[in-house]
């Protein structure tokens, strides 16, 4: 791959790009109640938002991965970004739940293609310690909303102005990938990797994408990943309680630990696998992860569990970016947009069901099923990971135009 430095002005745009990515994430939780009591609709109800932006990130990010090609990625995240601001908007003047359930999917749409758009240009143009630490301020982003929505309701605003005030900041990101369209689509052509046979005359179809073991065993590892790093903190605090016999307070601190171990895995393994590369780096992050879940499944005094926590959130931290970074080296240059498209979009499916069946295990089993459930997704994720390393691609040898989807020998 041609390494090159990439432009201050893109490299900040993705930053901020990140940010706000998770901040609708985070307005949620705290906005809630009082969307609930605004619309006099039970709790439980919150569902049929979650379950209507997931479907919208499904398919926006799946499709996202199939219309790079054709947009262009700077285009594809002026669009997508644009679509998130109006989504915003309208959740910030919905008069009522329905109506916020229709806005929920276009939020979803919006959100899929610009994580689906960012990761895969990300993966061509940046290395691993922005790749690591981009994921780690989307982070930052879901931590920043709950602030956002606080404030807002502390000053005596309503729910409406945290959206609105994530809104106008969506706004005005859409606006800067519009003047910067050229740049993003030049940025990475110049990155994307060179590889092959000058006679290689037309980019590979949709469906021989579909065709290669390595985009779905790809697909396995990003789903079996989310499930693990979203399992461990939806269920963490109830292992440490009922299970471990903590209190709340201090439980609460430890699953927050876990989170935080999250972050500074990404900032400090970003820095580590761009010295001594990528692939190792994952490869002891899978063990890492694998091993946590072994000092979580144990029985034994609470520190124990969180102990196990705060290494499946280090090992796990890396491990998102760097699979999407190597998926070019799995199904080569000119399936990479579409199987990362396809691995974000399985991977927010199986963030939403596969943590709700290990609550479903919880209920009929005991809250120690948890621990087991992880170190069986690990075992998972890592041989997914062989299998999908060991179906690599046959290398290809141009690089792909975006706009016109023409192939350009090197």
């Amino acid at each position: 791959m041609h390494t090159r430095q990439p432009r201050f002005s893109l490299l900040l745009l993705a930053y901020l790009a990140f940010v706000s990515l998770g901040l609708p994430d985070g307005l949620i939780g705290v906005g809630w109640p009082s969307i609930r009591s605004d619309f006099a609709v039970p709790t439980e109800a919150v569902g049929l938002l979650l379950a209507a932006s997931t479907t919208g990130y499904l398919t926006s990010s799946i499709a996202a991965g199939f219309s790079i090609a054709r947009l262009g990625v700077g285009w594809l995240l002026a669009g997508s970004t644009a679509v998130a601001s109006l989504a915003l908007t309208g959740y910030a003047l919905t008069p009522g739940l329905l109506v916020m359930i229709g806005f929920a999917v276009l939020l979803g749409l919006g959100s899929g293609a610009i994580d689906s758009g960012l990761n895969a240009y990300a993966a061509s143009a940046f290395g691993p310690r922005h790749m690591n630490w981009l994921h780690a301020f989307f982070g930052l982003g879901v931590a920043v909303g709950p602030l956002i929505m606080t404030s807002a309701i502390s000053t005596g605003l309503t729910w409406r102005w945290g959206y609105g005030l994530v809104a106008v900041a969506q706004v005005a990101l859409a606006l800067a990938f519009v003047f910067t369209v050229r740049a993003w689509t030049a940025g990475r052509r110049r990155t994307l990797p060179a590889e092959v046979p000058s006679g290689a005359a037309s980019a590979p179809r949709a469906r021989d994408t579909l065709r290669l073991p390595a985009v779905w065993f790809g697909v396995l590892a990003f789903a079996a990943y989310v499930s693990i790093e979203l399992g461990a903190g939806l269920w963490g605090f109830l292992l440490l309680t009922e299970g471990r016999g903590m209190g709340a307070t201090a439980a609460g601190l430890c699953v927050s630990g876990y989170y935080g171990s999250l972050f500074l895995g990404r900032v400090v393994q970003g820095l580590v696998a761009e010295r001594v590369g990528s692939t190792q780096v994952l490869w002891w992050s899978l063990l890492g992860i694998a091993f946590g879940a072994v000092l979580v499944a144990l029985p034994g005094p609470g520190w124990l569990a969180v102990v196990g926590l705060a290494v499946v959130g280090f090992g796990a931290a890396p491990v998102f970016p760097l699979l999407t970074l190597t998926t070019v080296e799995r199904v080569g240059a000119g399936h990479a947009d579409r199987a990362i498209g396809l691995q974000i979009g399985v991977a927010g499916a199986a963030g939403a069901l596969v943590p709700g069946g290990i609550g479903v295990l919880i209920s009929r089993v005991d809250v120690e099923v948890l621990g087991p459930a992880l170190l069986a997704l690990s075992l998972l994720l890592l041989l997914a990971v062989y299998a999908a390393s060991n179906q690599r691609a046959r290398p290809e040898v141009a690089v792909v135009t975006e706009r016109s989807g023409v192939r350009n020998p090197t």
